[in-house]
């Protein structure tokens, strides 16, 4: 019987010597939390309370947290801000989940592209980032609707934020599938999530007593085993507290820190303390200025609650932009509607570039750490491209002969409750009201949120909140009364979320007399509605164009398409998309003056750019590599 000699066998010993370190890096990569079953894992104790302090396994923990909602930033960019987010010290990300978003009709859920929230917790993960998931229903978020989706509304009995039937059988459906993709994530299992945070600011709002017991228990039935917490405003604390859950605050100032941090400790003694949402800025409204705060008070500020022993999330460490019609709006006194930047004078700007904040706040972490954060990544490129000018133009008027068959109804329809998009009705966008008038008078009605008013295809002025009737001059026979309304955005904090219907809310009145037998027209400015606008749909742009109209034209790109920020000189009113993409909103009221367009959703060479205005054209699209969002206002 032969005797084993290596050196008589060469090629099996390599053969061997191969094999084994190929296995040794195959089983480097494994998951071994996914292979192992639960008994043989080791346990892993996650966030938890021990006296005043936060304990992550054995060790005391304090939470340095940041928000970024990965739906507002272009996906291709969420390395990048969350990178930088490491790079100023933080240990951990705080982000909502907007349902209406994900669930745009009922039982049809996103979760692709810009909304793959599992991608971006991962990614969290990777770059050595814990998570804090903030997973609403309700998340406010300066979001329409509060995050909530429309489609709620078509009940004509819904009570949002409550134990009403209605509302919790769609809550469940919800969590029973985004909870499903959340439960993996966990720390216990894992991955980098330590804490879930039970609806939002509940306390400043508190319609049912039942309600949060009722989110609380929806969450743990499916799986959520982290920390779970709360979070109120100055405004909500004391009605706010869940039993078996942190209490956390929202605030900005240091004076609001003594007062709520003594609150907290007379509702649930000694327990860690934590800022939930440190405002590191203030969003805008159109017509209003430009929030900003200085760098130096949010230095102090930050300083004086890390002192006080506190951990801190600072809301928000990167804003973003509402793309597309997403942004909510706020109604106390008067309706305003929140711009599309959602710079939020945060950390980072709205393009992802370092601020004074960032500096100084990336000293003070790394001071308190004692260990040097990673150095930040390199500055993504802007560029100031040539002027566009668009070349093609059509009416909104002749638009209508390519669109689908208007609805017909003797009496107005909210948007909610078109019958389009399989029943779920309209969420975004404008809505067009036709009906024939003999005539003159005064019309009234209540528009949601800002209708202009046309007599064939000449414009006699608006409706809206304020403005609630109009004078309809003498008319011969025939006239076809128009009415385009515009969703300016619903709103998301407040005790009138449930009235946030748009279009014609009820009867329009010619005379005190209803009008009926309306043509509406669903124009929710999607791709899938862009689409029917073909190539020979298009004709030359007029010396005197007839508004509202569509504009269309090229913005030419270089080898290298970088980020930019278009500017509207002359154009009044309405929305610009770029390769199919909806930048947003601009409206010349300001304080916002230029569109976020970032480079990733550019080409190289000739990009196709749509301009829907509703009053008057300007004879070019510039671009800049410098945002304008208006004049300053410090925030008090």
């Amino acid at each position: 019987m032969p005797t084993w000699s290596l050196r008589r066998r060469p090629g099996r010993t390599l053969g061997l010597l191969l094999l084994l370190t190929v296995s040794f890096l195959v089983l480097r990569r494994l998951n071994w939390s996914t292979l192992l079953p639960l008994w043989l894992q080791p346990q892993r104790l996650g966030l938890r309370t021990k006296g005043s302090d936060f304990m992550l396994e054995d060790s005391i923990f304090q939470i340095f947290g940041g928000s970024i909602h990965y739906f507002r930033v272009p996906k291709e960019y969420w390395r990048d801000r969350l990178l930088k987010m490491k790079a100023c010290g933080l240990n951990t990300l705080t982000t909502y989940v907007p349902w209406n978003l994900h669930e745009p009709e009922r039982g049809k859920f996103d979760f692709s592209g810009n909304l793959d929230l599992e991608a971006f917790i991962q990614l969290a993960a990777k770059i050595g980032l814990y998570v804090i998931l903030r997973p609403g229903p309700y998340i406010c978020s300066e979001i329409d609707l509060g995050g909530l989706p429309s489609w709620l509304l078509q009940d004509p009995d819904m009570k949002l934020r409550t134990t009403y039937h209605g509302f919790t059988k769609a809550v469940d459906l919800y969590f029973d599938h985004l909870m499903s993709r959340v439960v993996p994530l966990q720390y216990k299992y894992g991955g980098p999530i330590i804490a879930v945070q039970v609806e939002n600011e509940y306390g400043s709002y508190n319609r049912d007593r039942a309600y949060m017991p009722y989110i609380k228990k929806a969450l743990e039935d499916r799986g959520i085993i982290e920390m779970l917490l709360t979070s109120d405003n100055k405004d909500g604390l004391q009605k706010g507290v869940v039993d078996g859950v942190l209490a956390t605050i929202n605030l900005q100032s240091q004076q609001e820190l003594k007062e709520l941090n003594s609150v907290l400790i007379s509702l649930q003694g000694i327990q860690p303390k934590m800022v939930m949402e440190y405002w590191t800025g203030w969003f805008d409204s159109w017509g209003g200025p430009h929030n900003i705060l200085d760098s130096s008070e949010v230095l102090q500020t930050v300083s004086a609650i890390i002192k006080a022993g506190s951990s801190i999330n600072l809301y928000m460490f990167h804003g973003g932009t509402n793309f597309g019609f997403i942004n909510g709006a706020m109604h106390f006194n008067d309706y305003k509607a929140d711009v599309t930047s959602y710079d939020y004078d945060a950390i980072l700007t709205e393009a992802g570039d370092y601020t004074a904040k960032y500096t100084k706040l990336r000293q003070l972490f790394g001071t308190i750490s004692g260990i040097p954060p990673p150095p930040p990544p390199e500055l993504i490129l802007k560029m100031t491209y040539e002027p566009m000018r668009p070349s093609f133009y059509l009416s909104l008027w002749d638009a209508l002969l390519f669109m689908d068959e208007p609805f017909k109804s003797e009496i107005p329809v909210n948007m909610e409750n078109l019958p389009v998009n399989n029943g779920n009705g309209q969420a975004f966008g404008y809505v067009l009201y036709e009906t024939t008038i003999f005539s003159s008078g005064v019309l009234s009605g209540l528009v949601r949120d800002r209708g202009q008013v046309f007599l064939n295809r000449v414009s006699i002025g608006f409706l809206d909140y304020k403005t609630t009737k109009i004078t309809i001059p003498l008319t011969q026979g025939y006239t076809m009364l128009r009415i385009l309304v515009e969703n300016r955005g619903r709103v998301n904090y407040g005790n009138n979320i449930d009235t946030q219907r748009k279009g014609l809310i009820g009867n329009l009145y010619l005379n005190n007399n209803p009008l009926k037998n309306f043509r509406i027209y669903s124009l929710d400015m999607t791709k899938k509605f862009f689409q029917r606008f073909i190539a020979d749909k298009w004709s030359l742009i007029p010396k005197e164009p007839t508004f509202p109209a569509f504009f269309l034209g090229a913005l030419s790109v270089g080898i290298y398409p970088s980020d930019t920020f278009l500017k509207l000189e002359g154009w009044v009113k309405g929305v610009v998309l770029v390769n199919d993409k909806n930048l947003g909103r601009y409206w010349n009221i300001g304080p916002q003056e230029t569109l976020y367009l970032p480079g990733v959703w550019l080409d190289k060479g000739l990009n196709k750019v749509i301009i829907f205005e509703e009053t008057m054209a300007g004879s070019v699209v510039q671009s800049t590599d410098t945002p304008y969002l208006g004049r300053n206002q410090y925030v008090n």
